[in-house]
């Protein structure tokens, strides 16, 4: 008997969310490992279902994989659950599908709800290119390295945050990011379901006048190509034409494709790049 994984999505908020193939996968596999059982046991007995559970946490992740992978590798097929959502995304269920990976365990994923996606859809920023980042890192050092990262990403970016912790992170995204457009989701999927597009500085205003409630999801502008070009241009200025080359030499590029570079970059013909560097144009072209 071969057992196996099964990643089973469960709903962020309306129950209807759930696909039917996740009931039916949690009905016939032989165990559930579940974040939070008293949670879950709701959600299995809004539909009928009778499967045993196990609690599968951030405190237990690499021991209770162990446990879980030879209970598959004897034959039993096991469902993966967490409180909401997608189990695996910014989650300890992570650990246990690298585990079935190394061990040989096949994976199969049924999906369904997941915050981060929900949020982008609603946002009304970009979505063809995006980067998630989940929860920032409560240490502070780490916490700064990543912020630091974040300035200068280009695409739109996915955040959890804990009510809270909220005004901090709006604050420090405020700080390192400068005034970003930023749209603010809470109880997706809910009743209540709250969208907000704003922008760092507003979002930050409201908060420190009202409390936050509920857990948020954060989606951020990313960086325009305009100011990346801008900030570009500005290096440059403070550059040689030799130090400019330079830069491109460093990365592979041959002298001649590094002057055309140099050259594209200030807006001027090659001829000015050659005088600035003391070269003679048909000297260059000999070298061909």
């Amino acid at each position: 008997m071969e057992g196996s994984l099964y990643i089973c999505a469960t709903p962020i908020g309306n129950l209807q969310d759930i696909t039917p193939r996740v009931i039916e996968t949690l009905g016939t596999v032989d165990l559930i490992a579940a974040e939070d059982t008293r949670n879950s046991i709701r959600l299995l007995s809004h539909f009928g279902i009778h499967t045993p559970m196990t609690s599968y946490h951030e405190y237990n992740k690499v021991e209770k994989a162990q446990k879980l992978i030879r209970q598959m590798q004897e034959g039993k097929k096991i469902a993966l659950i967490t409180d909401a959502g997608t189990p695996a995304i910014s989650d300890p269920g992570e650990v246990l599908v690298r585990m079935c990976h190394e061990n040989h365990v096949p994976v199969t994923s049924l999906p369904g709800a997941s915050a981060c996606i929900t949020a982008l859809t609603l946002s009304g920023l970009s979505t063809r290119r995006f980067s998630f980042e989940g929860f920032l890192p409560s240490e502070k050092k780490e916490r700064r390295a990543v912020l630091k990262e974040l300035e200068e990403e280009s695409r739109t970016m996915v955040l959890y945050e804990a009510p809270h912790h909220l005004v901090k992170t709006l604050k420090e995204l405020r700080e390192v990011l400068g005034d970003r457009k930023i749209t603010l989701c809470r109880e997706l999927t809910k009743r209540f379901e709250t969208v907000m597009p704003t922008t760092l500085a507003e979002a930050l205003a409201y908060y420190e006048k009202e409390e936050p409630r509920g857990e948020y999801v954060l989606v951020l502008e990313g960086k325009s190509f305009q100011a990346l070009r801008r900030e570009e241009i500005a290096a440059w200025e403070e550059m040689t034409v030799r130090e400019h080359m330079a830069c491109y030499e460093a990365r592979g590029m041959d002298a001649k494709s590094a002057m055309k570079q140099v050259a594209k970059d200030r807006g001027v013909g090659k001829r000015e790049i050659y005088a600035c560097l003391h070269i003679k144009e048909d000297d260059e072209n000999d070298g061909e």
